[in-house]
């Protein structure tokens, strides 16, 4: 028998995964924003049958639930205590979907400032060396990119300058050369959907953060990774600008 699949009476496969899967997603999502934005203390303890009253889920599904919380750092089991949620600090924050859930949080800001902080450490020098190893096509994609991400701002088209805007940084990433570069793409299209999602992006973008992308691609198609890398550094401190006043505005703590 195929996994996941069972016989119905009269023989005919009947698939049990989806609805499985759709009560995994809920129960995880639930419970993953709830770690991440304190309502589950440090140190508090699951109980595994309360767990399966609460959501009306199988035993199964919980213990699948708390199997991917644990590989992500957020609760371990212990004898004779029982299923504990751990610190922040031992949490995976390289993993999308606790970046999601944190920036759903009331700690949100604090996530925004530590993955620009990532950003501003590693995109720049991606520029730079983009502009050493892109060919004469990766080049010419990103300059084209960046003209479509300028219509779009300039036309307040906010979903397709997201998405230009997440291929544009993907592409610079790629263009590195560096695989280990390009594995924290996922990372930053979570903050840059998140800070969408959450209102946290001016409904049109700076002039200033539309010509900056621009430069950032004409750098290197020009192979002038020094510029590439100036440009880039402007636009992440451009970022920082606009999350500051966002912090100043909603009183929100930046560390957490």
């Amino acid at each position: 028998m195929i996994s996941g699949v069972e016989s119905s009476a009269s023989g005919a496969p009947v698939s049990t995964a989806p609805a499985e899967t759709g009560l995994h997603a809920r129960v995880l999502e639930h419970l993953g924003t709830a770690i991440c934005g304190g309502e589950l203390a440090p140190g508090s303890v699951l109980n595994i049958d309360e767990l399966v009253d609460r959501y009306a889920v199988s035993r199964s599904v919980i213990r699948e639930v708390l199997r991917v919380l644990a590989s992500m750092g957020f609760i371990e089991t212990r004898r004779r205590v029982g299923v504990l949620i751990r610190p922040a600090t031992s949490w995976n924050v390289f993993d999308p979907q606790v970046i999601r859930w944190r920036l759903a949080s009331a700690g949100r800001m604090a996530q925004l400032r530590s993955i620009t902080e990532l950003r501003t450490a590693v995109e720049p020098h991606a520029a730079l060396l983009a502009a050493t190893r892109a060919d004469h096509d990766e080049a010419s994609d990103l300059v084209g990119l960046a003209a479509k991400m300028w219509a779009a701002g300039k036309a307040g088209d906010e979903e397709r300058f997201l998405s230009l805007d997440i291929e544009f940084h993907r592409r610079v990433l790629r263009a590195s050369g560096n695989e280990m570069f390009l594995r924290l793409q996922d990372l930053i299209a979570e903050v840059l959907t998140g800070r969408h999602k959450h209102h946290l992006m001016p409904h049109h973008p700076h002039e200033q953060a539309l010509q900056l992308h621009a430069e950032v691609a004409q750098a290197i198609q020009r192979h002038d990774g020094e510029r590439a890398r100036r440009a880039m550094v402007e636009l992440m401190e451009q970022a920082f600008d606009e999350m500051r006043s966002l912090w100043e505005q909603t009183g929100e703590p930046s560390r957490g």
